[in-house]
């Protein structure tokens, strides 16, 4: 029986990811061994058990146990890359193990397709479409905070112009509240943007660009890495 969401993310916290930076400070195998074994094992078991029952990755050929293990194994093989201060171990390695679940549920759909019938194959790739909108909007929430957070603090730096700061400065206030913004689009961020600065469009225009430019660049690498990496 599948279970239940469980919301909860306590089991990987602050000290799972304290633990995971001196994990890869040290070169000697035994205290390596000691530092998973103590502070990481239990919290990638657990990351890996809900994300495979949170978003039902059920569409395996093999045991749900050697599923869980493979992909534990991958989180081990990936655990080098984590870097401290960009982004949070917690969201990096939930993209490495969602993206290596959804490739792989992917090949599962393949294979599906030539033998089920329609049917079947129609509610596997139901499931695989919310599964992946579902994954992208939890990344794009934790990518949003942290792409407020690097502006606000380089903001002057990014920008000199004092009419640039103001627009660039309204367009963070309008990310900080957008859950409360119903039409989020182009249009209505140039309206509120004029309304909050006074200024033309043209002001805003080369504001917005940069700030759209950078955000690209740097969600693409977010969504593939789980790395928050700045221009």
């Amino acid at each position: 029986m599948a279970r239940q969401r469980n919301p909860n993310k306590y089991y990987f916290t602050q000290d799972t990811e304290d633990a995971i930076v001196k994990y890869n400070l040290t070169s000697d195998e035994l205290d390596r061994n000691r530092i998973y074994n103590e502070h990481i094992r239990d919290a990638f078991d657990k990351l890996v058990e809900n994300m495979i029952h949170t978003f039902k990755f059920y569409n395996f050929d093999v045991p749900y146990e050697d599923v869980k293990n493979e992909v534990i194994a991958f989180l081990n093989e990936k655990i080098h890359k984590f870097t401290a201060g960009k982004g949070k171990a917690f969201s990096y390695f939930s993209i490495v193990a969602k993206n290596y679940l959804i490739i792989h549920n992917n090949a599962s759909y393949y294979k599906t397709r030539d033998k089920e019938e329609p049917e079947v194959v129609d509610d596997y790739r139901n499931v695989v479409n919310e599964v992946v909108y579902s994954d992208f909007q939890e990344i794009l929430k934790e990518f949003m905070d942290l792409f407020v957070d690097y502006y606000d603090r380089n903001l002057a730096n990014i920008f000199t112009n004092k009419k640039d700061l103001i627009v660039a400065d309204s367009v963070l206030e309008l990310f900080r509240i957008r859950e409360n913004i119903e039409d989020f689009n182009k249009k209505a961020l140039y309206i509120l943007v004029r309304e909050r600065t006074g200024l033309k469009t043209q002001n805003i225009t080369r504001v917005v660009n940069k700030m759209r430019d950078d955000f690209g660049t740097m969600f693409l690498t977010y969504q593939r890495t789980g790395i928050f990496k700045t221009v």
